[in-house]
């Protein structure tokens, strides 16, 4: 697999699996659903492997990563299916964050030991 992959390539890989091994893509309300659903599961590994929650012994095996990725894949699906660009919109989410937080951070006492 290529390791430089963009979000654009990963947009189109999504794409591709879903015409072609998934049929269809689900609603966007029914996908923004399944994103919870995941977004929960990794909160559940957070919590219990990183946070102060025993892991149960049926979480064990399951990887941050896997589960990070699920998340990847539901929200690509979701930009696809409601065309946005990510690489765009990450752009742009980055220059807004510049913008507002230049400097908020590094005048947080709470930041700043």
């Amino acid at each position: 697999m290529n390791d430089n992959l963009t979000i654009q390539k990963a947009q189109e890989i999504v794409d591709q699996w879903i015409k072609t091994v998934g049929v269809r893509y689900f609603n966007e309300l029914t996908n923004t659903a399944i994103l919870m659903e995941e977004v929960g599961e990794v909160a559940r590994i957070m919590a219990r492997r990183y946070g102060e929650q025993s892991e149960k012994e049926s979480d064990k095996g399951k990887e941050l990563a896997d589960e990070l990725a699920d998340v990847f894949f539901v929200l690509i699906c979701l930009a696809n299916q409601t065309g946005i660009n990510l690489t765009e919109a990450l752009h742009k989410n980055l220059d807004k964050k510049i913008k507002r937080d230049g400097q908020r951070h590094l005048n947080n006492a709470k930041l700043n030991p």
